[in-house]
């Protein structure tokens, strides 16, 4: 295959030109980078980072750290996720990071969940958005059973204590903040809901980011779980006879068998190797797979010896992260349902053949045919975590957009994920609706060795945004070879398998037009959030970065 290699003077001339784009995204946008506590490090939101940094300085490991962050988060940010969120995904470097595992929390469809529950209108589109929306869309969280089976098997402090300062700040309230802008956008719905209506507004009207907002049901709920010492009550329990009253109330679909049902799981996570480094996302049903695809076309088409500052080399970009999107709306779903061809767009001949084309097309300077349409989401928190003996967290939980469902299980004060809305409606699809799957989703938490050594856990929060995002870090640690706070803050794209290209404003100058020329609808627009977290160097400390 033809490449186009950069001599040594233009890679010193790009490497200072990226040291001063770099810097200018960081003052841009405000990327947060510090070397951390000598306990460890964590990155992700800021309330639950301090937890995380407390339960790290109180002899905790990584795990530890994450898990009370996560319940952290799941009260503070109400918008962005919470204990009834539909779910997640963490990868894990455990047992003083020699060994990688992933644990899947993803939302289960109920038992009665059908492939036509979302009927269509004649533009294809679902009818009341019943899907995004009310009960329908709610399927039975996920995020308490996982954040208990991190910590029942790798984590060191028992629950009832890790627990404790997401229940105090449920029950003393803080600073409702930037929900308040995610509450603006979410009003209609959440005011039609009596359950949310009770949480979210006051007199009436929607909260401001001046208020202080506390969640005294969310607070009852946790304390009952820290007496048991356990999240069992939530799916087997009487707390789970309530949740499944109130869908049966409303119109919802999951049940008590539903909820007792539930399992969070352990998974092996996919893997594929760059130079010295191995690169080990979450697996189906989170995002990992499209991470790999477009990792791997890039390492085909010898991505890291051209040119960056050539327009042809930001195309490859685009033409990869393109091919994996489309495979990913095409073709991915729950493999425990649906005959996915993941094996086969992995392997080595395909990646050769696909690679071929992208050379072609690029040469060409036009586009490969579009295959696939696509949809915005929003409202998540991915959290990264690493302690002093060198276990790593990468933890991603979500309500799926702001607010989720937009229905809270009154006295119980659950606002719900709707994790059904990430199916394809369509049925017949590898990810259309079916009892008992788990939807396709975006996250994409990921841990990076480093000759067989734990060094990075890399995440994003940001909807569809989160795969691209995880890989432009990747590429930029593993490929380019930068540091960590260089990675989160080098410039990033943007594509999911249509013409519809954005570039970050600090993207080399020039290319925006010239993929313009070249067919593809490209603009200016900014990435998913990524935190990481890493090791600094071989004497333990570590370093942090949020962008």
């Amino acid at each position: 295959m033809a490449r186009s290699v950069t001599s040594k003077i233009t890679r010193r001339i790009f490497h200072r030109q990226l040291v001063g784009t770099v810097a200018g995204v960081a003052a841009a946008t405000g990327i947060s980078a510090q070397e951390s506590h000598a306990a460890g490090a964590i990155r992700g939101e800021p309330t639950a980072e301090k937890t995380g940094l407390e339960i790290l300085a109180g002899g905790g490991n990584a795990v530890d750290a994450v898990v009370g962050a996560a319940l952290v988060a799941a009260v503070v940010v109400p918008h962005q996720t919470g204990i009834g969120g539909y779910g997640g995904h963490a990868t894990l470097a455990v047992e003083n990071g020699r060994r990688i595992t992933s644990l899947d929390f993803n939302s289960l469809a109920p038992a009665a969940m059908k492939p036509d529950v979302f009927p269509l209108d004649s533009s294809g589109k679902v009818i009341g958005q019943k899907n995004m929306y009310g009960w329908l869309a709610a399927g039975v969280p996920g995020i308490l059973a996982g954040l208990q089976l991190a910590l029942n098997r790798y984590g060191t402090k028992p629950f009832r204590e890790v627990i404790q300062p997401a229940m105090g700040l449920a029950r003393d309230g803080f600073p409702f903040a930037s929900a308040a802008a995610a509450l603006r956008g979410a009003t209609k719905q959440l005011a039609a809901d009596p359950g949310s209506q009770g949480l979210y507004f006051r007199d009436g009207k929607p909260l401001e980011a001046s208020d202080r907002y506390s969640n005294s049901d969310v607070a009852r709920l946790l304390e009952s779980l820290a007496k048991d010492n356990s999240v069992d009550s939530f799916y087997r329990g009487e707390i789970a006879q309530r949740i499944a009253a109130a869908f049966a109330k409303n119109g919802g679909l999951v049940t008590t068998a539903d909820l007792a049902a539930y399992r969070a799981r352990e998974v092996e996570p996919l893997k594929m190797s760059w130079g010295d480094y191995t690169i080990y996302p979450a697996p189906l049903t989170a995002g990992g797979a499209t991470i790999i695809e477009a990792l791997s076309l890039l390492k085909e088409l010898n991505w890291a010896d051209r040119d960056p500052t050539a327009a042809d080399t930001t195309q490859l970009q685009v033409e990869a992260f393109r091919q994996a999107w489309q495979d990913r709306l095409e073709l991915l779903g729950d493999p425990q349902h649906s005959n996915v061809p993941l094996p086969r767009l992995l392997d080595p001949a395909t990646i050769r053949a696909e690679a071929a084309k992208i050379e072609s097309t690029v040469a060409a300077r036009q586009p490969l045919p579009v295959r696939v349409t696509t949809r915005p989401d929003q409202g998540t928190i991915h959290l990264s975590a690493a302690d002093k003996s060198g276990n790593l967290a990468a933890l991603t939980l979500t309500h799926g957009g702001s607010f989720g469902a937009r229905v809270t299980v009154p006295d119980l004060g659950l606002t719900l994920g709707h994790g059904m809305s990430r199916f394809d409606p369509h049925p017949g699809h590898a990810n259309s609706p079916g009892p008992h799957k788990r939807p396709l989703h975006n996250m994409c938490p990921t841990i990076v060795t480093k000759n067989g050594r734990a060094i990075f856990a890399v995440g994003a929060r940001g909807g569809r945004k989160i795969p691209n995002a995880g890989a432009e870090v990747l590429l930029q640690l593993v490929a380019r070879g930068q540091s960590l706070p260089d990675a989160v803050a080098a410039p990033r794209m943007h594509t999911e398998g249509t013409l519809a290209v954005n570039l970050e404003r600090a993207w080399p100058a020039g290319h925006l037009e010239e993929l313009k020329k070249r067919g593809y609808d490209a603009t200016v627009a900014a990435s998913a959030t990524v935190s990481a977290v890493g090791l600094a160097n071989d004497g333990g400390q570590f370093v942090a970065a949020m962008r």
